[in-house]
């Protein structure tokens, strides 16, 4: 059951919960501002045409990334050198030309498609992005940094916002490098862990711990446009589903039910919160709505219907469910009608999650003594694994679908020796699967959808 229920600590470290500042664009107030630069180069070309890349998977796209300057400039170099290589998609030239307008034929003799040019100062960033192979300014922006604050994270910040805009206009998709992932810190002995809730960086920077660890947490879930996680916690040692605010600390219940509530997941619109219940033997999936905390049931088939969660229009419910004899994955209406059955594979199915694509379903696989990752169309087809393990568990997709993020764990000796719990991500393709650096054993994460 421990791959199934989600849990959380209950008493909240507020001194450690930093809120994320708004972006700004064409204005001037704390945080970020972001403002437009033209290029006259650009202007007597006509006018700046995307580059378009079809070939990324089989071959990176070589691009050009400068020196931004010493101190600041150097983090923000090698964040944003760090974020393009880690999918595997670019790959990187560096650069130490100035910021004027740059040698396009030296660089294209060396391979590459695209060119950054950018510089810091004082907490201004300007970048600009090139077609290697036109000359021609695709993006000009400056970031300035304004209000208090911690100025290494903001400009953390402005280097993936960068990676964004690289990323989107030379790839098609929006990029993710500007999320944060929540997940489940753990520290002492395997056999009696202390497990918190924490938050980093999609890069394992800026982890902060967000409970104390005196109760046991499990699968946090962060909202697709709040700044808000729900999440399992054994307060006072009855496990129920609690909602954490960031900006505030403050927890509450979500539906105090009589039996244990678990496994939850926010709706598309983050106004309600599905979770599964116990009742008797069995479990039923309910809907508890944010504003009025009304709740209202969805199945009742007397059997384990848990780790419910929507499609990315909200019309539809994917769970796992052993109504069948052995745990499987199921689909139904928002309502809660419709059931059907969608995976048919050899081995026991858990954890599915739809891709904010709305064109996948990853989920578990447990069988043949391991575990295996792997993604399947909504209707069932197409099922593919992406990796495999003693275990892994956990997916959770980044907000463009391209990517998914997973807890690895290892095997154990004589009172728990070798064990080791971690995150990783993994593209859907299958390939270029890393780990993410975190300072304790790490899992249950949950990926933000960039709006948090």
């Amino acid at each position: 059951m421990s791959s199934i229920i989600s849990d959380n600590d209950a008493d909240i470290l507020r001194d450690v919960l930093i809120p994320r500042r708004k972006i700004l664009y064409g204005c001037v107030a704390g945080g970020i501002v972001a403002t437009p630069l033209s290029s006259a180069f650009a202007q007597q070309a006509g006018g700046a045409d995307e580059i378009t890349v079809d070939r990324a998977r089989n071959e990176p796209i070589p691009i050009v990334i400068p020196d931004f300057g010493s101190g600041n400039g150097g983090a923000i170099t090698q964040v944003l050198t760090d974020d393009l290589n880690n999918t595997g998609l670019f790959r990187v030239i560096s650069s130490t030309s100035p910021t004027s307008t740059p040698d396009f034929a030296a660089y294209k003799a060396m391979g590459a498609r695209a060119i950054v040019t950018g510089s810091e100062v004082n907490g201004r960033v300007e970048f600009r992005l090139w077609n290697a192979l036109t000359g021609e300014q695709i993006q000009g922006t400056a970031y300035s940094i304004s209000g208090s604050g911690a100025i290494s994270e903001d400009l953390r910040r402005v280097s993936h916002m960068i990676g964004d805009v690289i990323y989107e206009r030379l790839l098609g998709d929006k990029g993710y490098f500007n999320t944060r992932i929540a997940y489940v810190a753990q520290t002492g002995r395997r056999s009696d862990p202390t497990k918190r809730l924490a938050i980093m960086d999609y890069d394992g920077a800026n982890s902060r711990i967000l409970t104390s660890g005196r109760w046991l947490v499990l699968t946090p879930r962060f909202s697709p446009v709040s700044n808000q996680i729900a999440f399992m916690s054994y307060v006072n040692n009855r496990p129920r589903v609690y909602l954490f605010d960031l900006q505030s600390g403050r927890q509450r219940i979500l539906g105090d039910f009589s039996g244990i509530s678990f496994a939850p997941r926010f709706s598309p619109d983050g106004r309600s919160v599905i979770m599964s219940v116990t009742r008797g033997g069995g479990s039923d999936l309910y809907s508890v709505d944010l504003g009025s905390g009304s709740k209202r049931q969805l199945t009742s088939s007397g059997a384990i219907d848990t780790s419910p969660c929507y499609s990315p229009d909200g019309s539809q419910i994917v769970f796992s469910s052993d109504r069948g004899g052995r745990q499987q994955l199921y689909i139904m209406s928002a309502s809660g009608g419709g059931v059907r059955r969608i995976s048919y594979g050899n081995g026991s199915y858990a954890g599915p999650v739809w891709s904010p694509r709305g064109d996948l379903i990853a989920f578990v696989r447990i069988g043949g003594g391991g575990f295996s990752l792997g993604v399947m169309a909504p209707d069932g087809t197409g099922e593919r694994i992406l990796t495999q393990g003693f275990t892994v568990e956990s997916p959770t997709f980044c907000s463009n679908g391209r990517v998914m993020a997973f807890c690895n764990q290892s095997s154990a000796g004589a009172r728990g020796s070798g064990f080791s719990s971690s995150i990783k991500m993994i593209d859907v393709s299958g390939f270029h699967e890393r780990s993410i650096p975190t300072s304790t054993m790490a899992m249950d994460p949950s990926w933000s959808s960039g709006n948090s």
